[in-house]
């Protein structure tokens, strides 16, 4: 036992799982997966070394591995409807990996890769990379980076970067056909980390083929949304769509890779020996068994509700007078523009730590402040809802919310060490964060 052989590794692994029990987790990239997801990642299925693909591996003893593969391709075929011509590669470690590979299979070395501008919601794996200390024109509505190329596919591709629309915040796709056409990139990109409404996927596609160019949507976040038939899919309109397994699709940690049966012969190459070797099987094994629950009537309720949550909580917040970008949210994630408020995303976000509610500081549209102290907050239901929680815990969230910002405002303009003492210990701040504990009580993790 763990406790015997190594009680520090235990004690810690004991203390995060007192702080997930106790604490409402609200960020939307992150949920919590059932015993038997866990189950199958803690299997027997870790000690194998699987390099290669079914039927072609380099080492022997793989026939398990092969059958595991096997259906976990084919529940991915049917969670996500794949058209009968499309396959999908389950090898890729994250979606990072997941992206670059496809990159590596369909580009050459400086192509023109074309996704959403960070600050507005895209992702570091979109070809970011931006100017040290130079503010941007949040009102110039293309981007093309900077000097510090802080991901590698900066570093291989030429990129350009679209915005959102500066009045609307939501995608501007005859702005994004305009960029197209005068930049013609090899690969257009949708997705990311912090855009709350749906993209129309049949426009992108068909901005794409006018200029000639791949379309990638990366549905990392919301693909349990779309599995559920809660959102709109891309599958059978982009050329290639990737996505994590361990947001809202509530599987084990790693990657899908979806295209036509010839462009996923050359992902599955630029997958290994592309960027990998061995895959990790037990991670396989759990993202199996979270593509099994997936295709069940109660992993539909569950997405609609996380949707219904995400609403009524932006709802809700709205009636406190915070500002929720793009106006609300179709899927599982709010972005909240604090720039009307005392405090903004990074002393907002560990004060409410402290009162039991964890979310993240985030950039938003027109951003002008930098990504380690930026203007606003994400916060989103996937975990709270498995949880249990409905709408009525909605309210009772906001109005915490709000109650911390409206405790912590008379030290915003303290040095970020010194607000943090000031929360620490502060009496209101506990009380909250001891309510939060009640609550959470009543919607225990099932561990």
């Amino acid at each position: 036992m763990l406790s015997e052989t190594d009680p520090q590794v235990f004690k810690i692994v004991k203390e995060e799982e007192k702080r997930q029990q106790e604490k409402l987790s609200l960020i939307p990239s992150e949920n919590f997966f059932s015993s038997s997801v866990r189950e199958a990642v803690g299997s027997v299925f870790m000690h194998k070394y699987a390099e290669g693909n079914i039927g072609k591996r380099y080492y022997e003893g793989n026939q398990f591995v092969d059958q595991l593969e096997m259906l976990t391709q084919a529940r991915a075929r049917t969670a996500f409807k794949l058209p009968d011509d499309w396959g999908v590669n389950v090898q890729a470690l994250a979606g990072s990996n997941a992206n670059l590979s496809v990159y590596l299979a369909l580009l050459n070395v400086r192509d023109t890769i074309m996704g959403m501008y960070l600050p507005d919601g895209g992702h570091l794996s979109h070809g970011w990379s931006y100017e040290p200390k130079k503010v941007q024109n949040p009102n110039e509505l293309v981007y093309f980076g900077g000097s510090s190329r802080v991901n590698i596919t900066s570093k291989i591709f030429c990129t350009v970067q679209y915005k959102t629309n500066p009045k609307t915040q939501l995608f501007d796709y005859d702005e994004i056909e305009k960029i197209a056409i005068e930049h013609k990139p090899k690969l257009i990109i949708t997705g990311g980390t912090a855009y709350p409404r749906e993209i129309n996927y049949k426009r992108m596609k068909q901005i794409a083929e006018k200029v000639g160019a791949y379309y990638m949507a990366d549905i990392a976040h919301e693909a349990g949304l779309i599995a559920a038939g809660v959102n709109s899919s891309p599958i059978g309109i982009a050329d290639v769509v990737t996505m994590t397994t361990h947001k809202t699709l509530r599987s084990a940690r790693g990657a899908l890779i979806f295209a036509n049966a010839e462009l996923i012969k050359k992902i599955n190459r630029a997958v290994l020996p592309g960027l990998q070797g061995g895959p990790f099987n037990h991670s396989i094994a759990g993202i199996c068994v979270g593509l099994g629950e997936a295709t069940k009537p109660e992993f539909k309720e569950y997405a609609q509700q996380v949707v219904k949550n995400a609403q009524k909580i932006a709802a809700e917040l709205q009636k406190y007078d915070f500002k929720i970008v793009s106006g609300g949210t179709d899927k599982h994630l709010v972005l909240i523009d604090l720039s009307n408020k005392p405090l903004l995303g990074k002393k907002f976000a560990r004060a409410l730590d402290y009162a039991g509610i964890v979310a993240n500081m985030n950039t938003m549209p027109q951003e002008t402040r930098s990504p380690t102290d930026p203007s606003a907050l994400r916060i989103g239901t996937p975990w709270i809802t498995t949880r249990g929680m409905k709408e009525q815990e909605m309210e009772i969230i906001a109005k915490w919310i709000n109650n911390v910002m409206d405790i912590c405002a008379e030290w915003k303009d303290l040095k970020f060490d010194e607000f943090e003492e000031k929360i620490a210990n502060n009496d209101k701040i506990n009380k909250i964060s001891s309510e939060v504990k009640e609550l959470c009580i009543k919607y225990p993790l099932k561990i």
